[in-house]
């Protein structure tokens, strides 16, 4: 998605996004990879994300890269974790390790 770009609403997609522009609304996708300039007001959820522009909402990942222009105001829930010097981030860390596991009923891990 192009700089000059704006959504409205939530985005869904089981393929990677490579993001420019601006998100009003949640994302969850397998892979994202936000630019400098982009801006997302919502919650962020993806197995694989690199981090550079501004993120004003929580974010969860299986891995997650925090580059040094990241702008994140939120909380982080991350299974592995990189942060480059400079960036900045305003919220509380979580690893996914630490995450109580829901079990069911016959000791079956709720997913």
């Amino acid at each position: 998605m192009g700089a000059d770009i704006g959504i409205e609403g939530d985005l869904a997609a089981t393929a990677d996004l490579h993001l420019d522009g601006r998100v009003d609304g949640d994302i969850k996708c397998a892979a994202l990879v936000q630019g400098e300039t982009s801006e997302i007001t919502g919650a962020v959820v993806a197995e694989n994300a690199h981090v550079a522009g501004k993120i004003k909402g929580s974010i969860s990942a299986d891995t997650l890269v925090i580059l040094k222009t990241a702008r994140i105001e939120g909380d982080v829930t991350y299974g592995t974790l990189s942060i480059e010097e400079g960036a900045q981030v305003e919220g509380n860390f979580s690893n996914r390790a630490a995450e109580p596991k829901l079990m069911l009923a016959g000791g079956t891990e709720a997913v």
